[in-house]
């Protein structure tokens, strides 16, 4: 027998029943059970042992498993097979990408930096960097016995045959399979301009790169879009100092996260470094020159905003095709999976942005899109399976963003937030430098946001997260600086017996 036989038939011998709400930032959605029941065995084809590089001819081999995906998770995935002797001649990673998995946050970050302020570029950010790992690049691969395929993306799977076809037509037979395929970003559609020249969307370090080309020429860019996306390529237009606005139709930036308090704080450090806004705006339509390329974003109210650049920041969407009849989730999208990351088909994992996953402190089923969730659900799930082991995934939500950290720029501005943004908030601070937003539910701590913390303060924050203690609502609130706050909080840590 196998070794991927005898690895996964431990693994999908554990079933889980879940049952969860079905949405991240909405705790009170509807709940749904799944009967996640795994069969007992799994049959599998031989394979085999033998290296072949990524530059020799494909063979149609089986390869034992098979990685599909070129992000974070699929780097971090990989890492952890070779932690566990399971890469050499066993691997193969198949993705749309040009290059090696690679760390994305970095491409509305440093990558955006402009050109004379030593802008990051590959092959600086290859994974596993951003966790101060070892960088992976084409040639650790190589020397690690795996198996690479780049602009290939995978077009179609055959599930009986466990077998997968790609763009150039190469068929890939696999014992496990690994989805890792992430989101693509939302679009406008063709017909109100969406696809015009100069209209940006980023995913890969080929869209990053055309952006950049057009940030060179630019005068005036639009932003669309009021999330991270849109926060982070603001800052970085800063940076080239052209004239910038962002649109988006909520009230106020972020407003999953953001309260209107906290947003307002931001929303003036950008002014202040002349970005405008324009909030609660509908667009009509994207508008062309004579030459074909963008030069307005036309509003709903008739008005037209000037710009020779325009980023689309509205968010993305699972990159399920062509997996979707390995089960997909259809309340919070992508592909369903248990607390293992198994599929309801046998042998074959999702993980990362792509993966609908039970989120086990707050009792609910949820799709996250960060790094840090694509670094952890890739490592637990290739040890669960290597390992056997069945403790189910526990993560605790973390969003950051790290902008005006180029040189020249008038204040790095960096957060981070840990847990759940439900329940009333208490805030503390003027944003001059810190300030930190705490939410209270029932008495309990259960979500907070520390902005230009301290190494310290910052590791506070995920432990406060976690457990949920029991905090003085009118103490918070009577604090007189963001550390005294902090103080409190830590000290209701150690009510609850918890190590701070």
């Amino acid at each position: 027998m196998s070794s991927a036989r005898r690895f996964i038939m431990a693994a999908a011998s554990n079933s889980l029943s879940l049952k969860h709400s079905l949405s991240l930032w909405c705790p009170h959605s509807t709940s749904f059970s799944l009967h996640h029941q795994q069969p007992s065995s799994v049959a599998f084809r031989g394979f085999r042992r033998s290296y072949v590089s990524a530059s020799s001819d494909f063979a149609n081999d089986n390869r034992e498993f098979v990685i599909v995906g070129g992000g974070n998770a699929a780097g971090y995935a990989a890492r952890t097979f070779v932690e566990h002797g399971m890469a050499d001649g066993r691997l193969c990673i198949v993705s749309k990408e040009a290059f090696a998995p690679y760390e994305r946050p970095a491409l509305t970050k440093g990558y955006l930096f402009p050109l004379d302020k030593k802008p990051a570029r590959l092959p600086g950010f290859h994974t596993c960097v951003g966790s101060g790992g070892e960088r992976q690049t084409p040639e650790w691969y190589k020397d690690k016995g795996i198996e690479t395929f780049y602009q290939d993306p995978v077009m179609g799977i055959d599930i009986k045959d466990q077998t997968l076809r790609t763009n150039s037509g190469k068929l890939l037979k696999y014992g496990a399979l690994f989805i890792a395929t992430g989101c693509t970003a939302s679009r406008f559609p063709d017909k109100i301009g969406g696809g015009l020249p100069g209209v940006h969307y980023i995913r890969d370090v080929a869209d990053a790169d055309s952006l950049i080309s057009s940030l060179e020429k630019a005068k005036k860019v639009v932003v669309v879009g009021g999330g991270y996306i849109g926060m982070e390529v603001a800052a970085a237009a800063v940076g080239w100092k052209l004239d910038t606005t962002i649109i988006f139709p909520e009230n106020h930036l972020l407003q999953r996260l953001f309260t209107p308090s906290l947003a307002k704080k931001y929303e003036e450090f950008y002014q202040e470094n002349g970005v405008k806004f324009l909030k609660g705006a509908s667009i009509k339509n994207l508008e062309a020159g004579a030459n074909g390329r963008v030069t307005s974003v036309r509003l709903a109210d008739g008005s037209s905003i000037e710009a020779d650049t325009v980023v689309i920041g509205i968010g993305a969407k699972p990159a399920v095709g062509p997996f979707e009849q390995v089960g997909l989730n259809s309340t919070v999208g992508g592909i369903q999976v248990d607390g293992l990351f198994r599929t309801k088909v046998p042998g074959i994992f999702a993980v990362g942005d792509v993966a609908a996953f039970p989120l086990k402190l707050y009792d609910r089923v949820a799709r996250v899109e960060h790094v840090d969730h694509a670094r952890r659900s890739a490592q637990h799930c290739v040890k669960a399976l290597l390992t056997a082991q069945t403790q189910t995934y526990d993560y605790l939500p973390y969003f950051y963003s790290r902008v005006f950290e180029y040189e020249g720029s008038p204040r790095k501005i960096w957060w981070q937030f840990f847990g759940d943004n439900v329940g009333e908030t208490v805030e503390i601070g003027n944003f001059d430098p810190k300030i930190a937003t705490f939410w209270i539910d029932s008495g309990k701590l259960k979500g907070v946001f520390l902005e230009s913390g301290s190494p310290e303060e910052f590791e506070l924050l995920p432990k406060l997260a976690r457990f949920q203690p029991s905090v003085d609502k009118s103490k918070l609130q009577n604090a007189s600086s963001v550390e005294e706050a902090l103080d409190i909080a830590r000290a209701s840590l150690q009510q609850v017996g918890a190590s701070v």
